[in-house]
């Protein structure tokens, strides 16, 4: 009867045990990172396995072997893969739109065409102070906008600066997170229920370096985690062994950028080939380019214009002063001028009436091609945003068929959960008769006289 009792109680624990695994299960269908997990049972054999006239020795009942998490690196590398390229896409995408603001925002190609539209009003008329004033006018309202796209331009570049050191801080959370991960699931029992939250926030995290990096991961036997930056071939940031180490982030004068790695005193170049990070590094890029073709545009504009300035003569018959004069950097433009009868419109001789000058100014609106210049350099970057988010839709759909693959394997089915509940509180209630069987069995035999 001992053995029975025995057999009976083994049962009730084991399945008292899978209960909890499934109930837990239910709770957290909809907690995020949660990995569906199973218990394992065995049975308890004989210890000695032996045979004694020809009868074998029963078996002990049943005993939990551990608590499974459903899971697979394969799947879990898809996630990760797909929702690097994601967030590398998504991550130019807000840079490109934030450029396309910044040069479409002051309304300079506008301001470009006003300004050689009244200059031909100042050609109709030349000796007219109305038309002077109002080439006046649209020469201060080109100037500012130059000086509010490049400052547009700069409020992004360092909006960019601050994102990517944001970035770099959350790697480096991250990291430590992990490494402390690493350390609990070295010291964690196998196949526990701690070493399975361990290995959901492991994976969690591991998502989330991914949306700021491409990684790869290599694990060893205890679940622990070893994590490269930028790919295989990428420098090592966090180690099975518990070292984690730190990015650092610098932009050129030129607005190209650079990632370095810190690990245990030594530096290695990063280069992200996807997430937040390579994200970062393409709208650097966009924004350097923009901001040196803006300087040519403005250094090629504000020349032209002046030397057209210096070939005629103005209202006075006095050589032509420049029209525009230029601060610390290209685009800081300001108008030289005092008045509009500064405006250089006549040639050499020619008398205040004349306005062969301007003649020049309409050839260097031509030869310059300013508003061309400034059209393409919208459209240019219009384009390679329509490019991006064609690109993201098609990432987006490739990173939920990731998910939903993974979730397929380890996401929790009510259905199956309920029916597993059903079967083991019928295994339970089963056992627990056993046990009852048990003690009226024995009393039984008690009350034999």
């Amino acid at each position: 009867m001992s053995d029975l009792l025995s057999v009976g109680a083994s049962g009730v624990r084991a399945y008292q045990s899978a209960l909890t695994t499934t109930s837990d299960n239910i709770a957290n269908a909809a907690t995020p990172g949660y990995a569906r997990r199973t218990t394992t049972l065995r049975e308890v054999s004989a210890a000695s396995g032996r045979v004694s006239q020809s009868v074998s020795a029963t078996g002990n009942g049943v005993t939990v072997f551990g608590i499974n998490r459903a899971a697979d690196a394969q799947r879990d590398g898809a996630v990760r893969s797909a929702g690097a390229d994601l967030s590398r896409t998504e991550t130019s995408i807000t840079w490109l739109q934030g450029i396309e603001t910044a040069l479409t925002g002051a309304q300079l190609g506008d301001r470009l065409t006003s300004f050689f539209n009244a200059a031909k009003s100042v050609a109709a008329d030349p000796t007219a102070s109305t038309p002077r004033a109002a080439l006046l006018e649209s020469s201060a309202s080109v100037a500012s906008a130059f000086g509010s796209t490049a400052r547009a331009l700069d409020q992004i570049a360092a909006d960019l600066d601050t994102t990517a050191e944001s970035a770099a801080t959350s790697l480096e959370t991250l990291g430590a997170s992990l490494a402390r991960i690493n350390k609990g699931l070295g010291s964690a029992q196998p196949n526990s229920s701690a070493q399975a939250q361990l290995l959901d926030q492991r994976d969690q995290i591991l998502d989330q370096l991914s949306a700021l990096s491409d990684i790869a991961v290599t694990t060893d036997a205890s679940g622990r985690t070893s994590v490269n930056l930028g790919g295989a071939a990428g420098p090592a940031f966090v180690t099975a062994g518990g070292d984690v180490g730190y990015v650092t982030y610098v932009r050129a004068p030129s607005g190209t950028v650079s990632f370095a790695v810190h690990l245990n005193g030594n530096a290695s170049s990063l280069n992200p080939g996807g997430g937040a990070l390579a994200g970062i590094a393409d709208g650097a890029q966009r924004i350097g380019a923009a901001r040196t073709e803006l300087n040519r545009i403005a250094t090629d504009f504000v020349d032209g214009v002046n030397a057209v300035q210096a070939t005629g003569r103005d209202l006075d018959g006095n050589p032509g002063a420049p029209l525009f004069a230029v601060g610390a950097v290209a685009t800081d433009i300001s108008v030289a001028l005092a008045s509009g009868r500064g405006i250089a419109a006549a040639v050499v001789g020619g008398g205040a009436r004349n306005n062969g000058n301007l003649a020049n100014l309409e050839a260097l609106r031509t030869s310059g091609g300013f508003e061309a210049d400034i059209s393409t350099l919208v459209a240019t970057n219009a384009t390679a945003l329509d490019q991006r988010k064609t690109v993201a839709d098609a990432q987006n759909a490739i990173h939920d068929g990731a998910i939903s693959a993974r979730d397929q394997l380890v996401g929790v089915n009510l259905d199956s959960e309920a029916v597993d509940l059903l079967r083991f509180q019928q295994a339970y209630q089963a056992s627990s008769r056993v046990i009852q069987v048990a003690r009226e069995t024995f009393q039984t035999i008690l009350d034999i006289r």
